[in-house]
Parts: structure tokens; C-alpha cells; sequence
């Protein structure tokens, strides 16, 4: 195998090839979380110089690699999760030195890890028009893989000539032998372990994002490398066969384990598994659910307990759009719900469609996907042919995104699941799983060309969702989404890049998606009516089905659309000059903001109107904890704000109700930022219906019948026209116009303005109507985006007894929309205040709630009947409005919480069909937030509250709504709701009460909802409020909660906590907001120079990303509890490089680097000798620990001889060993010596001077020698004196 910087250098100079078809072979072990494989990859070189074939590939071990069968000895591998460690004991300040480990595969797109150096033996020739190759490629849609990017329309020519130039060579087959020892990234096991009681199965990750597809098979990683496919899973049958031992191994020549492990999992858990699963479930069948048609299913003829499940995909598809699930799931036949009428009508066409779901859970399948079968024939009929044979969804455990779009087939996370007893998600699950099957058509089967042209695949996905779902739940349902979402993407776009620009950031941060998801359906449905008002009656449903149509005819290449395609399709067959739209609208940024002043001429008999337009300009906000995240990855990543639009232009309709109570539509063109029109006056009457109404209440005051025939008054009253007797008026409190306003409103000459009637533009508009013109438009324009306009009006006025009377008579009128009453119900809460006001907007909600869910005369709570959603809505408006009541001293009153109390104490449903957790939820929140208004009875309270009124809440009341909320989490325990939502509504609700001090904080009760096998969304939901609460500052919790950040195996868990870790972040970064005292007048104010420079400080933090990020920086650099879980958290096994990637983003922004390296060396140990006797000895270490260095020890040296002292010189006498044995001189004792320190070393003999020797008086010295002796010789002492009278003088 080839190192890789031995193929890196020639990467320049590789060209580019194409994938034609692709065959996978697995082999998965799901016990042990392994597989084996085989894939074979034909490509279609683009020249005869391909000499190296380079291949996304993650965790795989590469066996074998071939080219047109010759092997491929010469290929370069560097598997990148290997290197996603640091080996030595680093920490968060090292964060660069991993990232430039695994920087290739943290880059968008990555580099490719598998590099095929092809051998000379294979060679690449012309292909042969009339050969068997040239025939089999004649059909098929092949995609390019490497430098094929264009940058045309799309045109049919170019098409055809990319992929003439694909074919012009001979195809080459590159097989593939690899295995994979521990499945770590592509794949989610679900039940798999001892402890996880859940059914098991397993199914593949999203793989939106590159680098997902190759961590299971060597791939070509790329969207845009679409090829057909042959996939085959081999598997267990079931589900006791996938936990059984396989066949024992042989060791030698005996049956027997290999050290205790039967196929990579210890005995004793497989032991533990079989244990736990009953006799039924060990039966159950593992289905294998993939993207193609199933061609076949046989058993392994080797081993009895595995099957192999074969699929084709003819459709081309990029590896990034393959997904399959494995388990043991139930089939749900979902063309049952298929009407006769459009099954007769559709015929053969009919597509078939298949829910998979885990046991036990085929029911509420069979509720959710209720209207998938009348979509799929909306789509085909409307938009054209669906573009695969069948459409199946599979909903399996812990799927994170919740919908995970491949080709044939949708994973879904099965929190999308709900029982036909539940009412709260059916409209939000309805539009995620419509738009899931329309994703089919644009997302999976059309693509986008770049990343910036995505928000037309996005765009148009949700418009066709849309349009269903206006079929399906009505126009006004329709009408009332798309203002709100008109009025949300206002409020975002500003400062915001375009969604052109977009496109290349919904990686950044999911909030980029939302927006793109929210505001590119809104600009296509504003095109698609221009282009209906304009004569085409099908709009942009016709030339959707044309680019459909199109891309299946082969006219897109790729089937990849671009924005400059989208257009020029719309301008050819819409027949209009759209190049100012999408500049304004696609290309450009903001959205306009309009003012319009209107007068009526009489002289002239027209209607004056000032348009005036302006842009916002980006206003300087505070940074919220919320988007801390986002706002720092986009000033990192340079993102922003798109250029300022001067004007938006293009036609608007003005719609005025003249007096005769008949509208008139009128065009105009805006043009600049100033426009000013003159309309024309048609009407020659006065207004009449104000006349009518005084004469209809003469007549009911004195008891007769007004009749209306004979008069040439017009009837415009048809909505809010109830509680309109004396007696209703009295016993509700309302309030009329009074003489003045009605005469003013008599001299009017229309009853309303409405601009922009059919919902052209996405603005703010603002008309400077009289309130009685709004009320009007309120009550007789039959259109719910005017009647919105309206409510919108009145809730931004003054408080006042006869708006909280319109309000009302809006909110008791049941042929309203239940989304215009449930705005009514939340404006009223402005009008429910103490003082002038008598708490009116309290007494109508109260009253409102008696008239419709309480017996009669009583405010006792009828059984509750949710078998009308409209008034389920309604009864749930009405109780959050309640809660919101605040007396001047911003409490809730003590008749809002005794009216929360009873309801939640009195709820009765036992004669409902329908379940109340949702209901009880929003009482126990609702309680909650009111009694958290006020201090608890017999609390410790500041001056301000140092006297309290006795307004009837003793402490009696005070733990009767704890114990209330208390009973409802006890219960949900024992019965558990629909997603638990009761006991995380009693964890919203302590984390409430805890902030106010209404009750003590205790820690201990949400800790215990974080452990493992706790559902995800209340351990999660238990975590949030742990950092709402601060908790997070405490080292043990943070500790804890980094670690279920790296080490919880859901992926939807993960990304969760992800976002709960930024926002504590966040917090740190901005921190809280000091309050600024009220200075009083004339006062002295002393400003020292550290407190000036600790405030500048503080408004950059709360300013500034940079400024933040310095504040984040002094926040956690001395937190070791965080720098420790934060890098335990990177690094672990249970994450993807994309969560790796983020964890080392906050640490390169929090930590400084440091290019160092901490090396552990323990210390030695002494050690002690024990003499065991018979000349041995023992050595052994000893638990005492040497801190400080041991010295040096120096070799002995050779005493110095002492000098004799003689008065006269004596002779010297020779002596030699005779040999005899009776004389034996013993050799003289060594001089003794004084012991010298251990650190300073004795002076060597060559040190001693001359002088010192002379001191001495003696001759000079010479040392003894020593004689080694040979074996059987005695040693001998030669000494020799030197004979001679010492020096004197």
C-alpha cells in the first residue's frame, strides 16, 4: 500500500470521471456492530490518461482492491476516525492539534481518503459504438464525479453533450473488499444493548452532509454523483437469531469459544440479552427496509439463521440519498385510505404506498399517515407522475432530524407518532409528512445545481405542501399560515443575507434552514399569484410540472436545477419579464415596509393615496443566549447582510368598499419609493348600513320587528354580529359607539381601504384608518389575512371598553376562523386592568369560558368534549390568556388563580374520546406562571411588599395548587402521557415557581429525571430547566451533563444537549444585564475610571460577538470542571466528525492554543533487600515514593599513604614472599579516612600540589600495588619503600 503523500502530489493533474452503476454487498453482525463487504463501482473515465481513481471511504478496513479485475496493489488509505484522538494526555488547549489532524475531513467538501493508483495492465480505449458496453449505456442516466461543473441554463444540448463525453471510453470496474470492525458513524443501533429494553433495529443516519455515505461503503461522497444501484443486506432472520452465539470457532481441533467472546460480544451479555426477550420476541421477524424495489429475499445457505434482501434502483441516485432500516417491523398497507373515486381514476398509476413501524405501534401509523394517500394523488395528478414505483416510510427510535429524506423511502423519528385520541400534533405532523412525500419529487429526485440554488428545491417542496394542505384543511387555514408567516419573515429579514445567499449556509446553524424553509415558499407563492392575476389560471402548479417533466425526459443534466433555469422557465411559460422579481426577491435582501395616507376628494369624486416605502436598516440589538451560536459562527464565517434594496417595485391591488357595500379592485404599479395615485369614486350613495343598524336597535328597543323591505338600506353586517340584545349588553358589560363616532362615520364615503388584496408582496403595511374602518373590514371582509389585519390593529391600541367589546363579540362568534378568535382571546388580556378598566378584559374571558364549557349559571366546568377542535382551541386560548392578567404591581389576581385552580382541580374526562394531557399541560403551566407573579403568604419580602393587602391567597390556597401540579406529575409516572408532556409541564413548573421563590429549590428533583433509560425529550426537558435554574455553574452538574453530551448513544439526544451547551454559553458570554438605578434629579454623579471602563466593557459583551467572546474568554479559563467534560466530550467514540467539529469550533474560540505536549512519568519507588538466608536475597519494591533525584555515585579511589616521621634516616628494608606458609605477612590496614559529604566529591590525587606533599616531610609517595592472581593462586601485596633522608631547606 502506497502512503498517501506519495499519491497527494499528483492530484493536480488526475482528470475526472463519472459513476454509471454501483453494486453493494453487506454482511452486518448487528449484535456486534460490524459488517463485511463487497462493493464493485463502474466508472466512465473522461480521458484515457485516468491513472488514479480517488474515493470517499470512513472506518473501513480495505482487504483487496481490483481494476477490471487486475488487482490494484498500489492504493493509499488513512482511515480518519483513527486519527480523531489525541494519544497522550492533552486538553482543551490542543483543540488546533486535532483539528489539523482530521482538517481534510472537517472541510466542506472533504478530501477524499481512498486513492487507487490503477496499474499499468489496465488500459482505457475508445469505446466501440456497436459493443455490448455502448448498448447497456445507451439508457442510463450516468453523472460526473470530478471537475464537470457548468455553468449554463440546463438546455437539453448541453446535457446531451456531457454525457456523450462520458461514453466516448471504455468503462472500468473497481471491486472493492473491505470490513468494517466497529460501526461508529452511518448507522444508529437501536436496542442493541443489555440495558436499552427497546425492540431492536437499526437504520442508516441522515447523510445530507458529505461524509455520511462512505462511512459504510467506499463511495463517490457528492450530490451530484447520481448512478444506479444494485444493493444486497445480508442479515439475521430474527430477532433471537441476531442475539443467538453464531457457530463455535475451532481452537485447536476442538469446539470451543476464542477467550470467552463469541463474535466480538462477551458471552455473558449475550446471556443477558436472551434473558430479557420473551419467547414471542425472539420469533420476530428482522425485516430489511432499503431505497429500490426488492428483486429478492433468500436464506443463507451456509448458516440457517440469515437471510440476504436484494434491491434495485434503476432511478440514478447519489450515495447520499440511499438509506435502509433493519428490524423487526410491522407493514401498514397505507393505499387502503386511497378514495375509490381517484383510485379508479388514477388506474395503473396508482402508487403504492407502505408504513413500516416497530410492534405494537401499527395504530397510530395508521392515524398519522391518514392523508398520505390523498397527497400522493394530488401530487401526481397536479404536478405529474410520481417519480419512483413505490413510496415507503419507515419510523424507527432516536432519528435525528426527525425525517430523513432517501429515494423510495422516509425514516422517520417515531416522536412523529401520535394516537388518534391526541389532537395538538396533527397539523404540525401533517405538514412535516406531506412535505416529506414532496421531497420525493423536489429534494431527492431534482436536486440543486450549487448550494445556492437550493431554495428553489426548498421552495418549491413546501409551495406544493402547501397547496395540499389547503385542500385539505380549507383556505382559511391557508390564509391564516401564510400571514403569520408573512409577518415572522418581516421581522427576520433584517440584516439577513438573500436566500440565494443562504443556500451555501444552512450547514452553519439550523436556524439557517428555518429561514430559507420559511421565507422561499413565500416568494414563490407570491409569483404564483402575479401569475394568476395575469390570466394563467394554473399559476406556478404548470410550470412546476413542466421543470418535472423535464428532468424526466432527460432535458435537466444531472437532474440538477439551477436558479437561472427556475427563471427562465417561469418567464417562457408564465410569459412575463421576471428579471426585476428575482433581483428583488431572490437575489436581494429585506422586505419592504409601506405607509399609506388616504383622503377622499368630493370635488374630484377620487380617492387620494401617498404610498411611501422604506427599508430597515439593521438595528444595534442586544445578543441573546438563545442565538449566541449563530450569531458567532456567522461573524466567523463572514456571513452578511445582503445589499440594501432602494425600492421594491411590481404591482399591488387596492381594494376599496365603497358605500354600497360592493368592492372595487384597482391595479396600480409601485414604481418608486414615493407613490401617489388617484382612484376613482363609483359609488353615488351615502353610506347606509350605519342608518340601518340605529334603525334596527329603535325597533328592538320598543319591542317591534324592523323589516328591511321596502328601504334601499344594504345589508354589509354578516360577522360579529352576536350579543347585540339590551339585556346581553348589560349582562356583559359592552360597549357601544357613542353619537360622535356615529355621526363621523355616517360622512364617510367608503367603509374600508385594503391594500395589497391578494397578498402580492411580503411587507408590512400600515393605513391610516379610522378604527370604525378597521372594525368593518373586520366584520365583512370574508378574507381571514384582512381580518387579521384588523386584530392586529385593535391589539396595538389603548385599552378601552370598546375595542375589549369588539374583541369579544369576535371571540363568541363561532363562524370565525378558530385562529382569528384565539387572536381575539389573547388580545383582550391588554383590556383586563384594574382602575377605569374594572378589570373588563378579565370579566369577558371568564365570561366568554362560562358561556361555552361550564354548566349553565355556574363556573363549574362541564366533562370535557373535544370532538369540535375549533372550541378545543378556543378553551385553550381562553385559560393562557387568563394567566397573562397582571394589576398594576404586575400580579395575577386572585380570581385569575382561583379560576386556574378549579379548572385544573374540577377537570373531568371521562366522557371524552379524546385524551386531555395537552389540556392539562396548559392549566399547569398556566397556574404556574400566575402564582409565580406574586410572593408566596408568609414569605420574607422587600420593602415594597413589606405590608401586603389580604387579597384572599393564604397559604392554604398556596399549597393546594402545588399539590395540584404535584398530583398530575405522580399520575403521568404510573400512566404515562402522550411524550410525557405532563411531567415535563411539572418540571416547567417548579423551574417557574424556583425562580420566583415561590418554592425552594431543589436540585435533587430534577437531577433525578437525567439518568439513563429516562425518554429523551424529559431528560432533555430536565436539563433545560437545570440551566434556566443556574444549576449549570455547579461543577457536578456540569460534569454530568458534558458527559451525557459525549456518551449518550441518540443522536437526537446529542444534538439537543448541543444547542443546551450553547446556550449556557451564551449566558456566560453575555451575562446578566445589570439594572441601572434611577438617578435622581440634580444629584451628584461621581464616575471613576475603573467603573466607566467595567461598564464599556459590559456593553460590549452584550453588543458585540467579539466583545462577547472576550467576556466567554475571562468566563471560563480557571473552570477546570468545564476544560476536563469538554474535552471528554471530543473525545469520545459516540460522536460524528460534524459534532466534533463543532465542540473544537467552541474551543478555538474560548481557549487559547497551545502547541504542547504533557508527558506523565511516575515516580520511582524505594526499594528494600531482606536476607531470607543461605546466602539469598530478596528484592522488593516498597509503597514509600522517591521525590527528590538520587546523587551520583563516584568509583572509589586509592587512599593516600601517611608519611612516617623519622628524627634519622633508617635503612629500608625489602621484603619478598618466601613462599613458606609460616611466615605470612598480612597486608597493612587502609588508613582510615573522615567520611566526606555525599553531594561534594573527594579531591582525586592528581589534585594534590607539590607544596602540600612537601609540607609532609616525607619522600615521595607511591601507591601499593595489587596483583590480580591467577586461578589456584594466592593473592600477593607487593610494597616497596624507597630508602633515602627527606629534603630539607
Amino acid at each position: 500500500m502506497a502512503s498517501m503523500t506519495e499519491l497527494q502530489s499528483t492530484q493536480s493533474s488526475i482528470p475526472g470521471f463519472s459513476v454509471s452503476h454501483q453494486k453493494i454487498e453487506l454482511d452486518i453482525d448487528l449484535l456486534a456492530r460490524r459488517l463485511k463487504g463487497k462493493t464493485e463501482i463502474t466508472i466512465n473515465p473522461h480521458s484515457k490518461e485516468l491513472k488514479i481513481v480517488r474515493l470517499n471511504c470512513r472506518q473501513s478496513d480495505v482487504k483487496r482492491i481490483t481494476a477490471n479485475g487486475k488487482a490494484c496493489p498500489n492504493f493509499g488509505y488513512e482511515e480518519p476516525y483513527s486519527k480523531a484522538t489525541l494519544r497522550w494526555d492533552a486538553g482543551v488547549h490542543q483543540h488546533h492539534m486535532l483539528r489539523k489532524k482530521i482538517e481534510a475531513q472537517l472541510k466542506s467538501p472533504p478530501d477524499e481518503e481512498l486513492v487507487i493508483n490503477l496499474p499499468k495492465s489496465v488500459r482505457i480505449d475508445d469505446l466501440d459504438p456497436f459493443s455490448v458496453e455502448a448498448a447497456a449505456l445507451t439508457g442510463a442516466r450516468s453523472s460526473v464525479g470530478l471537475n464537470t461543473k457548468d455553468d449554463t441554463l440546463g438546455e437539453p444540448s448541453s446535457a446531451r453533450t456531457a454525457v456523450e463525453q462520458e461514453r466516448r471510453f471504455t468503462p472500468l470496474t473497481i471491486a472493492i473488499d473491505f470490513s468494517i470492525g466497529h460501526i461508529r458513524d452511518g448507522m444508529h443501533f437501536v436496542g442493541w444493548e443489555a440495558e436499552d429494553l427497546r425492540y431492536p433495529h437499526a437504520y442508516t443516519k441522515s447523510f445530507a452532509t458529505p461524509g455520511g455515505a462512505c462511512c459504510l461503503f467506499p463511495c463517490v461522497d457528492d450530490l451530484s454523483a447520481r448512478c444506479t444501484w444494485e444493493i444486497s443486506i445480508k442479515c439475521s432472520k430474527t430477532v433471537g437469531d441476531a442475539f443467538s452465539p453464531p457457530p463455535s470457532k475451532m481452537v485447536n481441533g476442538t469446539g470451543g469459544t476464542v477467550n470467552g467472546v463469541h463474535n466480538g460480544v462477551a458471552k455473558m451479555a449475550v446471556d443477558q440479552f436472551q434473558s430479557n426477550m420473551s419467547p414471542e420476541d425472539k420469533v420476530l421477524e428482522l425485516f430489511v427496509i432499503c431505497t429500490g424495489d426488492m428483486t429478492d429475499e433468500v436464506d443463507d445457505h451456509t448458516t440457517f439463521s440469515n437471510k440476504t434482501s436484494s434491491f434495485y434502483c434503476s432511478i440514478p441516485l447519489s450515495a447520499r440519498q440511499l438509506g435502509f432500516a433493519i428490524g423487526p417491523f410491522e407493514h401498514v398497507d397505507l393505499a387502503e385510505f386511497r378514495d375509490s373515486v381517484e383510485d379508479d381514476k388514477l388506474g395503473q398509476n396508482a402508487v403504492p404506498l407502505h408504513g413500516f413501524c416497530l410492534p405494537g405501534r401499527a395504530e397510530e401509523v395508521r392515524n398519522t399517515c391518514l392523508p398520505m394517500a390523498k397527497a400522493i394523488d394530488f401530487f401526481t395528478l397536479e404536478y405529474g407522475s410520481y417519480p419512483f414505483s413505490n413510496y415507503k416510510l419507515c419510523f424507527v427510535d432516536d432519528a435525528m432530524p426527525e425525517i430523513i429524506h432517501t429515494g423510495f423511502l422516509t425514516l422517520c423519528n417515531n416522536r412523529l407518532l401520535f394516537p388518534p385520541d391526541v389532537l395538538e400534533p396533527l397539523e404540525g405532523v401533517t405538514r412535516q409528512m406531506i412535505h416529506a412525500l414532496a421531497s420525493q419529487w423536489m429534494g431527492v429526485s431534482i436536486i440543486p445545481k450549487e448550494l445556492s440554488d437550493t431554495w428553489v428545491v426548498v421552495g418549491t417542496a413546501y409551495f406544493m405542501t402547501d397547496a395540499f394542505l389547503r385542500k385539505l384543511f380549507g383556505k382559511n387555514d391557508y390564509g391564516y399560515r401564510q400571514k403569520q408567516a408573512t409577518d415572522q419573515v418581516t421581522d427576520l429579514d433584517i440584516g439577513r443575507p438573500s436566500i440565494f445567499d443562504t443556500g451555501p449556509l444552512v450547514d452553519l446553524d439550523p436556524f439557517e434552514a428555518e429561514f430559507l424553509e420559511l421565507k422561499a415558499p413565500l416568494v414563490l407563492s407570491i409569483l404564483d399569484r402575479r401569475f394568476t392575476k395575469t390570466g394563467s389560471a394554473s399559476g406556478l402548479s404548470r410550470i412546476i410540472s413542466r421543470v418535472f417533466l423535464n428532468a424526466k425526459v432527460g432535458d435537466l443534466a444531472n437532474g440538477a436545477i439551477s436558479t437561472a433555469y427556475f427563471a427562465k422557465t417561469c418567464e417562457r411559460l408564465g410569459h412575463a419579464k421576471l428579471e426585476a422579481f428575482f433581483a428583488q426577491w431572490v437575489y436581494g435582501a429585506g422586505c419592504p415596509r409601506f405607509s399609506v395616507s388616504q383622503r377622499f376628494n368630493k370635488k374630484k369624486n377620487v380617492v387620494e393615496m401617498l404610498i411611501t416605502q422604506r427599508q430597515t436598516e439593521p438595528p444595534e440589538r442586544d445578543l441573546d443566549k438563545h442565538t449566541f451560536m449563530r450569531d458567532v459562527q456567522e461573524e466567523k464565517n463572514d456571513v452578511f447582510a445582503g445589499p440594501l434594496q432602494p425600492v421594491f417595485t411590481g404591482p399591488m391591488t387596492i381594494c376599496i368598499h365603497e358605500a354600497d357595500g360592493s368592492p372595487y379592485e384597482h391595479l396600480i404599479e409601485i414604481k418608486e419609493a414615493v407613490t401617489k395615485v388617484e382612484i376613482l369614486y363609483n359609488t353615488k350613495y351615502k353610506r347606509l348600513k350605519r342608518s340601518k343598524r340605529q334603525k334596527e336597535r329603535i325597533a328592538t328597543a320598543g319591542g317591534a320587528e324592523y323589516n328591511p323591505d321596502g328601504n334601499d338600506d344594504v345589508l354589509l353586517y354578516c360577522l360579529g354580529d352576536v350579543l347585540q340584545s339590551e339585556e346581553e349588553i348589560q349582562q356583559w358589560r359592552l360597549t357601544d359607539w357613542s353619537k360622535e363616532v356615529e355621526d363621523q362615520m355616517s360622512q364617510e364615503s367608503y367603509e374600508w381601504i385594503r391594500m395589497d388584496s391578494n397578498f402580492e408582496w411580503i411587507c408590512k403595511m400600515s393605513v391610516n384608518m379610522a378604527g370604525y374602518m378597521y372594525l368593518s373590514q373586520l366584520q365583512q371582509d370574508k378574507d381571514v389575512v384582512a381580518q387579521l389585519d384588523s386584530l392586529q390593529y385593535m391589539a396595538g391600541q389603548k385599552e378601552h371598553g370598546l375595542i375589549s367589546t369588539i374583541l369579544l363579540r369576535t371571540l363568541m362568534d363561532i363562524r370565525y376562523f378558530h385562529g382569528i378568535r384565539t387572536t381575539a382571546a389573547a388580545a383582550l388580556v391588554k383590556h383586563a386592568r384594574e382602575g377605569d378598566m374594572d378589570w373588563l378584559g378579565l370579566f369577558h374571558l371568564e365570561k366568554a369560558f362560562q358561556h361555552f364549557f361550564c354548566y349553565t349559571d355556574s363556573s363549574m366546568p362541564r366533562p370535557n368534549d373535544f370532538s369540535d377542535r375549533a372550541a378545543y382551541y378556543i378553551q385553550c386560548a381562553i385559560v393562557k390568556a387568563i394567566a397573562k392578567v397582571r394589576d398594576a404591581r404586575g400580579r395575577s389576581p386572585i380570581r385569575a388563580r382561583m379560576f386556574l385552580l378549579d379548572k385544573l382541580k374540577f377537570n373531568d374526562n371521562s366522557d371524552n374520546e379524546y385524551a386531555d394531557s395537552h389540556y392539562l399541560a396548559i392549566l399547569m403551566e398556566a397556574l404556574s406562571e400566575a402564582m409565580a407573579s406574586k410572593p408566596p403568604p408568609g414569605g420574607d419580602f422587600d420593602n415594597e411588599f413589606a405590608f401586603p393587602e389580604n387579597d384572599g391567597d393564604d397559604l392554604r390556597f398556596h399549597r393546594s395548587c402545588l399539590e395540584e401540579i404535584d398530583r398530575y406529575r405522580r399520575t403521568d409516572e404510573w400512566l404515562p402521557s402522550h411524550h410525557n408532556i405532563l411531567s415535563r409541564t411539572a418540571l416547567d413548573s417548579t423551574r417557574i415557581l424556583s425562580l420566583a421563590n415561590v418554592v425552594e429549590t431543589n436540585p435533587a428533583n430534577l437531577i433525578q429525571y437525567t439518568r439513563d433509560g429516562t425518554a429523551d425529550e424529559l431528560r432533555l426537558n430536565a436539563f433545560d430547566n437545570l440551566l434556566q435554574m443556574g444549576l449549570f455553574n455547579h461543577n457536578a452538574v456540569l460534569r454530568w451533563f458534558l458527559f451525557a453530551l459525549g456518551t449518550d448513544p441518540s443522536p437526537f439526544f446529542r444534538a439537543n444537549a448541543s444547542h443546551l451547551f450553547g446556550r449556557f454559553l451564551g449566558g456566560l458570554a453575555i451575562g446578566q444585564k445589570s439594572e441601572e438605578r434611577p438617578v435622581e434629579k440634580d444629584a451628584l454623579i461621581i464616575e471613576q475610571e475603573d467603573s466607566t471602563l467595567a461598564r464599556k466593557a459590559d456593553l460590549a459583551r452584550r453588543k458585540t460577538v467579539q466583545g462577547a467572546l472576550a467576556a466567554l474568554k475571562g468566563e471560563v479559563q480557571a473552570n477546570e470542571t468545564l476544560k476536563r467534560g469538554l474535552w471528554t466530550a471530543i473525545s469520545s467514540s459516540a460522536i460524528s466528525f460534524r459534532e466534533l467539529k463543532g465542540l473544537l469550533d467552541i474551543c478555538s474560540w474560548v481557549y487559547d492554543s497551545e502547541s504542547s505536549m504533557v508527558v506523565v512519568l511516575k515516580y520511582p519507588r524505594y526499594w528494600q533487600c531482606n536476607k531470607i538466608g543461605k546466602g539469598k536475597l530478596r528484592f522488593s519494591q516498597t509503597s514509600r515514593i522517591r521525590t527528590k533525584p538520587m546523587a551520583k555515585r563516584l568509583p572509589p579511589t586509592a587512599p593516600l599513604q601517611q608519611p612516617v616521621p623519622s628524627a634519622q634516616s633508617s635503612p629500608t628494608i625489602k621484603r619478598e614472599d618466601s613462599g613458606s606458609t609460616a611466615t605470612v605477612m598480612a597486608p597493612p590496614a587502609p588508613p582510615t579516612q573522615q567520611r566526606k559529604p555525599l553531594f561534594k566529591p573527594p579531591r582525586r590525587p592528581s589534585e594534590v600540589s607539590e607544596a602540600s606533599m612537601r609540607e609532609g616531610g616525607t619522600s615521595a609517595r607511591t601507591s601499593p600495588t595489587i596483583t590480580t592472581p591467577t586461578e589456584g593462586e594466592k593473592p600477593k601485596l607487593k610494597i616497596k619503600l624507597k630508602i633515602g633522608a627527606p629534603k630539607t631547606g
